[in-house]
This record gives structure tokens, C-alpha cells and sequence, in this order.
């Protein structure tokens, strides 16, 4: 159930109870516990009280308003009781919506609504010094606030869009045999809207080998039929390549990535049958399998098994990066190359807004063209020089050559300047000295590589 106006109110005021309550001139940062976040960071000190702000206030027609905090977990429960979604729902329970919104955020609908952020019709902030700040499309702090993780405060309030949907998702896997062919089929979804005289209402899809990729294409549909239940025993990556077609409800759609953290959950063994069947399925979800991977960051559990078993010295290499998709197949060809890992995720995406060459600062997407988001998250065992990240380097090499973009959820190896220069640090820097005057929220440099 909504939490509603009044709570909002009370979960705001125990903000800025403890916003007051820190010492002066004392780092302003959250006080939360779980993160999505692939970046050691810092031992934080006081933070922010936000434990109020985690629900969905009212839903109205085709609008809600939302907690920043809210997990979309939290916010698609309550939307799906009005037949609506959020225009972008990210692959993971427990994002929370202001963190998608300064964070950014992907998944199959982007393709035609672009990120979190494009959907969002107004936000309350609150500032490094304290002020609740309302702002909206085309204000500086709003245009800004996209990929700044924190750097510019922190969303309170989102009014977002909403659009209706219907019971199930009918899905049609595609195979190609080459990333050329899969991209000239990206490329002619995103102008027509349609596959082989089908609408097509979700994009993504996953390159298995260099010879063996698919495209999922969604349809919303409220035609009966049986469904298909990947939260059993059965993993969705697998049904790719097993299966042509699908029909899921429209939250196990929404949630379809999550079960088995795309394909990772079989680092822990989750996949093994033996080991799925006594695993509880409330735990088979991505939050879990974080916090074993946090376990392992803390120990070095997986690199003393890698010294037992006589394997070299392993880099971790989780990346998101956008390129756009005429340059998609020389990726992937350099990728496999240089890296040599697969499975990797593929989600196509436009950015919505018009009217401007790049109308995001902070991500300069350009407007107009037709990217994929690669995902892919592994360890590459590459010797000794594994502590200087060489894979992750000569990925964010790679990828501004081919006039793409890197999301910073994860760690960033970038010198300064080059990190300014494409993030457009030169305009964030103003707009927070607006709002942050005592510079007491981190700069997004500090946060995504110095890791503070």
C-alpha cells in the first residue's frame, strides 16, 4: 500500500533531523546498509537518515509519486495492483529509484523510453547544504543530478511516468549467427517498432559465442496461456537456447534477470540441480548473491582458491558499457580477444530526450543514435598483473574509441582529465557549487574512482 502523504512528510523530517545532526563541515553521505554498487568503498562515518523515504506515496492514473528510496521491487508491487510499470524497470529487485535515477539504470523497454531518468516529471533534492530543492526537466540540478551518484544530493521525492500493461509477456527468441546481423536487426526494430510484422515492446538479448547470439522481443499481451516459471528449477538464460517462444506473467517478465543475477548465480553453484533443489527460492535473488560476493571481497576467498588450484592471479572485470550499434560487432570481436569472456547481456537503447545534441551532461549519450548496452561480469585470470586492472583499462580504451560510454556503477580507472572530459565534470563542478557551496558531498571522481 502507499505510504502516503503524511508519511512522506514524517520520513522527510527525520532527514533533515539528521542532516542537522552532523558535526560541521562533516562529509554528507548516505546511512544505508545495502548498495548495487561494484566498487569497494571507504568506511563511511554518520550518514543521512533515509529509512523514512522507501515507499510509493500515491499512484495516480499514469503517474506516481516515490520515495527516492524506494526498491522498484517495492514500487512494482504497487504499481502492478493499477495495471501500470514504470517505463524503465531495471533488472534488479533492489535498485532503488533514486539511485537509478543518479545512477542510471537499463533494461528491455530502453529501447523506446530511454533510462530512469527520461521518465521522471519532477524530483525533490536534497542538497550538501541540507535544502530540499524541487526541481524539473530543463533546470540545471535536474539536468545535471543523471549519473552523478550522490555527487549532487540526494532524490527525496520522484513524480514519474507510468504506462499501463496487461497480464503476460509473450516472448520470441531470435538466433544469429553473426554480432553484423544482430545489429542490423537492432537497428531496424528501433526505426519500426516491429519484427516480422510483430510489435515488439522489449529489446534485449545475450551473445552467447561469437557465432551463437539472440534478441528476445517482448509483447505485451493479454491473450491466455500457459506460463513459463524460472524462479523453480529452471534458469532463463538457459531458455534462450532452448526454446523459441515464451510467455511469462508480467512480473516474472519484469524480474526474469534477477532469480539467477542474469547468469552469476552459478559462480555459488545455484545452478546445479542438486544444489537448486535444497536452496530456498526466496533466496535464489540478486541481493543474496551480493552479499556473497561482498563476502568474498572481504576474505579473498576466490583468489585463494585460485592460488590452490594453481590458476593465475584473477581480475575482476564487471562492466556495463554503451557503443553504438554500428560498432557493436567490432567490439565484440576485440572483446573476445582481449578478454575472452561470454555469456555477455546485450540491451539496445535510445535516449528519449530531444532538442540537443547530447541532452544529458553528465552521460553525453548522443541524441538520436541507436546504442547497445554490453554487459558482462567475471573474473579473468591474468597473472600477476591483475592488481593494475589491464582488462578494465583497455576496455574504457576501447570503448571511447568506438565513440561509446562506460557506466560507473562499478570500478573506473581513468586518469582526471580524461574522467572530466567525458563525464563533462566542468558543468557538474558549477552546478554543485550552486547547491554544495561547502563542498561536503563527495565529487563524483572521488566516489567512482578514488573509491571514497
Amino acid at each position: 500500500m502507499p505510504v502516503g502523504w503524511e508519511e512522506h512528510a514524517a520520513g522527510v523530517a527525520r532527514l533533515e533531523r539528521s542532516y542537522a545532526a552532523l558535526p560541521p563541515g562533516a562529509p554528507v553521505r548516505l546511512a544505508k546498509r545495502t548498495s548495487n554498487l561494484f566498487r569497494g568503498r571507504a568506511q563511511p562515518g554518520p550518514g543521512l537518515d533515509v529509512s523514512g523515504l522507501a515507499g510509493v506515496i500515491e499512484v495516480d492514473g499514469d503517474v506516481a509519486e516515490v520515495q527516492g528510496m524506494c526498491t522498484y521491487e517495492d514500487l512494482v508491487e504497487v504499481t502492478l495492483a493499477h495495471g501500470r510499470i514504470p517505463l524503465v524497470v531495471p533488472q534488479l529487485r533492489t535498485i532503488t529509484l533514486g539511485g537509478a535515477v543518479s545512477g542510471l539504470g537499463i533494461e528491455s523497454t530502453s529501447f523506446r523510453s530511454g533510462l530512469p531518468h527520461e521518465s521522471v516529471l519532477e524530483m525533490d533534492v536534497m542538497t550538501g547544504s541540507g535544502e530540499i530543492v524541487t526541481t524539473k526537466p530543463g533546470d540545471e540540478l535536474f539536468d545535471a543530478f543523471p549519473n552523478s551518484y550522490g555527487s549532487l544530493g540526494y532524490a527525496t521525492r520522484l513524480r514519474i511516468e507510468l504506462e499501463p500493461v496487461p497480464a503476460y509477456v509473450a516472448l520470441r527468441h531470435v538466433r544469429f549467427d553473426d554480432a553484423s546481423s544482430l545489429s542490423e536487426a537492432v537497428a531496424g526494430i528501433m526505426e519500426s517498432g516491429e519484427w516480422d510484422g510483430q510489435r515488439v515492446d522489449g529489446l534485449d538479448g545475450v551473445a552467447f559465442t561469437p557465432d551463437e547470439l539472440y534478441l528476445t522481443l517482448a509483447r505485451w499481451t493479454d491473450e491466455p496461456g500457459p506460463t513459463s516459471d524460472y524462479t523453480g528449477q529452471q534458469v532463463f538464460y538457459r531458455s534462450l537456447q532452448q526454446r523459441t517462444t515464451d510467455r511469462l506473467t508480467v512480473h516474472d517478465y519484469l524480474w526474469r534477470w534477477d532469480t539467477d543475477w542474469f547468469w552469476c548465480s552459478r559462480a555459488f553453484g545455484a545452478q546445479h540441480p542438486l544444489v537448486r533443489r535444497v536452496w530456498p527460492r526466496r533466496l535464489r535473488r540478486s541481493d543474496v548473491y551480493w552479499k556473497l560476493v561482498a563476502l568474498d571481497r572481504r576474505f579473498g576467498i576466490g583468489d585463494r582458491l585460485d592460488r590452490r588450484a594453481g590458476r593465475p592471479q584473477g581480475e575482476r572485470v564487471v562492466q556495463d558499457v554503451e557503443v553504438p550499434v554500428d560498432r557493436l560487432p567490432e567490439f565484440l570481436d576485440w572483446f573476445d580477444h582481449e578478454v575472452g569472456m561470454r555469456p555477455v547481456w546485450l540491451c539496445p537503447l535510445r535516449v528519449r530526450r530531444e532538442g540537443a545534441d547530447r541532452p544529458w551532461p553528465g552521460y553525453p549519450l548522443t541524441a538520436g543514435t541507436t546504442y547497445v548496452n554490453v554487459g558482462f561480469w567475471g573474473v579473468v585470470n591474468v597473472g600477476p598483473d591483475a592488481p593494475t586492472s589491464p582488462r578494465n583499462r583497455a576496455i574504457e580504451a576501447k570503448v571511447s574509441d568506438l565513440g561509446g560510454h562506460k557506466s560507473l556503477y562499478s570500478e573506473a580507472f581513468y586518469d582526471r582529465d580524461e574522467f572530466d572530459r567525458l563525464y563533462d565534470v566542468s558543468n557538474l563542478t558549477r552546478v554543485k557549487a550552486l547547491h554544495d557551496p561547502d563542498d561536503r558531498l563527495t565529487s563524483l571522481f572521488d566516489k567512482v574512482v578514488q573509491r571514497r
